[in-house]
């Protein structure tokens, strides 16, 4: 499984840390060293798969440290097609690594839904590569852990292919999902969305999408509730590519404060290279909102629920669009988290 020279050039890097820009919110050097990650057993996972036919793994272009992490050490992995459609639900439950490889061909319609859990060190690397018409929808629930948990993803998006991401993290000592997405045709398009709701945990969520083609879409919007020591990082950079015209893309990120130890940082970035685009980015951190609490203590609804009202409604906008299956599965553990 291993991949020539990515081990040489994973070690010549090292392990990423807060000096380097992109990871200035997640120190990964403060928890794990070079040898950790290349020593990291093989992670395991249960896999129930609908539509879907093996194929065999080769490397492909992961977007970040980790991924090349993944791609030098991972010792255990698994490749999937999908012609027609498919549903695929796989547990990662033990600390390791893995890389998956998933191809969702011209006109296919493909469902992953990904838990990660247990405690330790996890990092999986994930590359997906999205067909012509093509749909792929990608639900991931992060479970609450200790250790570190690394994902990253890299996608690929031809012409009127879809790329959508819906998500639930609880955090760990450290956290991260980092994603790369490369919209390289006519109306390709990537809709990402998600929650972290932390109690003294930390969940980072990077991404970057990179408008290749013009007439492409993208969105992006998170929500953060953080309370005691957690900290919430939201990271989104959109790259507009030369001669991308007509590129539309919108990212919005949002935090709630319970507690005046929690932090967040949030910060989006924009690239642009072309003429005749939209973008739009904004970020915003905040308490509860003061009056919204008094009229619902007012109407005789004690502090507790009034609250966890208000936390409800700020969560819920992120799983707008989501089937009722899906908003059914990611609101389980946000409740059990509330």
């Amino acid at each position: 499984m291993n991949a020539p020279g990515a081990a040489e050039d994973f070690r010549a890097k090292g392990v990423p840390h807060r000096r380097v820009e992109a990871w200035k919110y997640t120190d990964l050097k403060s928890a794990v060293d070079v040898e950790q990650v290349a020593s990291a057993t093989a992670a395991q996972w249960t896999l129930e798969s609908e539509g879907a036919e093996p194929i065999d793994f080769h490397d492909g272009g992961f977007a970040g440290a980790m991924g090349e992490a993944s791609m030098a050490f991972a010792e255990a992995g698994f490749g999937l097609r999908v012609a027609k459609a498919g549903k695929v639900r796989v547990n990662f439950a033990t600390p390791g690594q893995a890389r998956v490889r998933l191809v969702v061909e011209p006109g296919a319609v493909l469902e992953y839904i990904e838990t990660a859990e247990g405690d330790g060190f996890q990092n999986i690397g994930l590359d997906v590569s999205i067909g012509e018409g093509a749909a792929f929808t990608h639900v991931r629930i992060a479970r609450e852990g200790r250790g570190v948990r690394i994902e990253d993803v890299n996608a690929t998006v031809a012409a009127r292919g879809t790329y959508r991401l819906q998500a639930a993290h609880f955090g760990s000592e450290l956290s991260r999902l980092e994603l790369k997405i490369a919209l390289n045709g006519e109306s390709a398009a990537a809709h990402l969305s998600g929650v972290s709701v932390l109690d003294a945990r930390h969940a980072d969520i990077t991404t970057h999408i990179v408008h290749a083609h013009g007439d492409t879409e993208s969105t992006q919007l998170f929500k953060h509730v953080a309370a005691g020591r957690a900290r919430a990082v939201y990271q989104g950079r959109i790259t507009v590519a030369e001669g991308a015209d007509g590129s539309d893309s919108r990212q919005t990120a949002k935090a709630l404060l319970l507690d005046e130890r929690a932090e967040a940082d949030l910060k989006p970035e924009l690239e642009i290279f072309a003429d005749d685009v939209k973008c739009a980015h904004g970020a915003a951190v905040d308490d509860l909102d003061a009056d919204s609490l008094f009229y619902l203590r007012a109407r005789g609804i004690p502090d507790d629920e009034a609250r966890g009202l208000l936390i409800r409604a700020f969560l819920g906008e992120a799983f707008d669009g989501a089937s009722d299956e899906t908003r059914a599965l990611l609101w389980a553990p946000v409740e059990e988290a509330l």
